[in-house]
């Protein structure tokens, strides 16, 4: 007889305890093998959720950053027209606690904010740039709407005849009609007549003076060309 068949005669009943390791084997290499799964799954999942985030996160920054522009712009609104300060005063006037408010508020939005989305690169650094972007947007609201209801009001009789007057002559000192003499003079005595009552933060300064004389520059350039 085969010595491996002569083996099984004899040995037979090995079979029950070899096929029950057996299976335990494979049952153990199966719970291995779904384990093994289970964590890929997890891992894909985390780093899936990580790069969601990752997302999510630069887009609320873009937003932020959109709606802080915004506020900015709104700012630029009074720095650049100096009509707008003589007509809301209070919008400049640092002795107004609204204001200082809302300019303190600028300042630390603006020292938050992010040169890139990118690189926001913690969940604490996003909140804080997220919660000053409100305070700046709520500060700068209240403080708009206190000077235009307040607009020239906290002056005295001959304080506000000297915003009026100096009203009239800004619109002369940008006004093609007049004279260059007509519009650097006007542009002078408004000066003095804004002097001691608004103080005109200095980019609103260089808009104005880069408005005139361009004004005065501008019957020059046509005089060469007419030569």
């Amino acid at each position: 007889m085969n010595p491996f068949f002569d083996f099984l005669s004899h040995y037979w009943w090995l079979v029950f305890p070899l096929s029950g390791l057996a299976g335990g084997w494979a049952r153990s290499w199966s719970r291995a093998s779904e384990q093994r799964h289970r964590r890929r799954v997890e891992l894909y999942r985390l780093q899936t959720e990580a790069t969601q985030a990752e997302q999510a996160s630069q887009t609320e920054v873009l937003r932020l950053q959109e709606a802080h522009d915004a506020v900015n712009r709104r700012w630029l609104d009074y720095e650049l027209d100096v009509g707008k300060l003589i007509d809301f005063p209070a919008m400049s006037d640092v002795r107004e606690p609204l204001t200082v408010a809302f300019l303190r508020a600028k300042r630390e939005a603006d020292g938050l904010r992010p040169a890139a989305p990118g690189d926001m690169t913690t969940a604490a650094r996003l909140a804080e740039y997220r919660a000053a972007v409100r305070s700046f947007e709520l500060a700068f609201d209240v403080a708009e709407r206190e000077a235009k209801r307040v607009k020239d009001s906290n002056f005295s009789g001959p304080e506000r005849q000297r915003l009026a007057t100096a009203r009239k002559l800004l619109r002369i000192a940008s006004d093609s009609a007049a004279t260059p003499a007509e519009r650097q003079t006007a542009y002078k005595r408004a000066r003095r007549e804004l002097d001691g009552l608004i103080v005109l933060p200095e980019a609103t300064i260089a808009a104005l003076e880069e408005k005139v004389a361009g004004m005065l520059d501008a019957p020059k350039a046509a005089d060469f060309h007419q030569s």
